[in-house]
């Protein structure tokens, strides 16, 4: 497991006190196709997953859950579970998130022109690597891909040789990854301490 969101949550528990459970290790990607060493759940074993954490969390006594993700292919899974926890706990508030969505996506600089957003061992992701795992890097096999327009989502292996989506691998730097990483984690980390606070929208509905 690349660990940028776990060490992204910490930052943010860091900031705000608000605690941290390990990471899920696993998530869905078998979109990553025929790469050597994919390992993914079927978004249904992970949608189990979660579900079992949330239930086992709330039978703790939290009320209040944020689902933090960095990677893409888990957004409609963790959506579906932030769905069933609505419907199954009146009590209990949940949003599933990116530990990027906190800032507008135009100023993600992963230079990335097209896909939405993709980012995968990309300028951002690479930079980011580079200021908090720098051993974890070997800058000497870095190779980028020319992302292209596209309406549809493919394979990772049908759009890219290597798995990287994103131009300009190597030119990706310490600097710029703990500049876009700090970021993330402020950002991130004020929306959460807000979100805590939040009242109800309209106290005769609430629980």
């Amino acid at each position: 497991m690349v660990p940028i969101c776990p060490a992204a949550a910490l930052g943010v528990s860091a900031l705000t006190g608000v605690p941290v459970v390990p990471a899920l290790c696993y998530g869905v990607s078998a979109s990553h196709g025929d790469f050597a060493g994919t390992i993914g759940l079927r978004p249904e074993t992970m949608i189990a997953m979660v579900q079992d954490v949330i239930d086992s969390l709330y039978d703790s006594g939290i009320r209040q859950f944020v689902l933090l993700n960095g990677h893409i292919w888990n957004n409609g899974t963790l959506d579906v579970s932030a769905e069933k926890l609505r419907t199954r706990h009146k009590d209990a508030r949940v949003r599933a998130l990116g530990y990027v969505t906190m800032y507008p996506g135009p100023e993600v600089d992963g230079h990335v022109r097209y896909g939405r957003a993709l980012m995968h061992a990309n300028f951002f992701e690479t930079s980011v690597m580079l200021y908090l795992y720098p051993e974890l890097v070997r800058m000497d096999r870095a190779t980028s891909h020319q992302d292209v327009d596209s309406f549809w989502d493919y394979r990772m292996d049908q759009v890219s040789e290597t798995g990287v989506w994103g131009r300009d691998v190597a030119d990706s730097n310490a600097a710029h990854g703990r500049a876009e990483f700090e970021r993330c984690v402020l950002t991130t980390a004020r929306a959460v301490a807000a979100a805590v606070r939040e009242p109800w929208p309209d106290s005769t509905h609430r629980p």
